[in-house]
């Protein structure tokens, strides 16, 4: 899958991955996790990030404006939804960790209104 360098990551789309794509590894994930410095790489597998609210209501809010990201790039994180806060986990099942689409869908989420 080829992004295009000179757009930022969260104007970009996801795309499906052929089978066989290996993982993001090494420099090439490095690259990646460094334009996105709120976002933890955790074994070199997922990208996390918790995001704080004030209350459910706004946490719950934020939920639903990242389930419609989701959807429209048909690629899809783990969600966990407590008082306040809001955590993400994103890896690409099809080659068993990280792929371009894990930074893309970041980005597109850290740019989604925080209300």
């Amino acid at each position: 899958m080829a992004l295009e360098a000179s757009k930022p990551l969260r104007d970009q789309h996801c795309a499906p991955c052929a089978a066989g794509t290996p993982a993001l590894a090494g420099a090439e994930r490095d690259h990646y996790q460094a334009l996105l410095p709120l976002w933890k790489v955790v074994n070199g597998h997922h990208l996390q990030r918790e995001f704080k609210f004030p209350d459910f209501a706004s946490a719950l809010a934020f939920v639903d404006r990242i389930g419609a990201i989701a959807e429209r790039e048909q690629h899809h994180p783990d969600i966990c939804l407590g008082w306040g806060r809001v955590e993400v986990t994103t890896y690409t099942h099809s080659v068993g960790g990280l792929s371009p689409n894990d930074f893309i869908l970041a980005a597109q989420i850290d740019a989604a209104p925080a209300k």
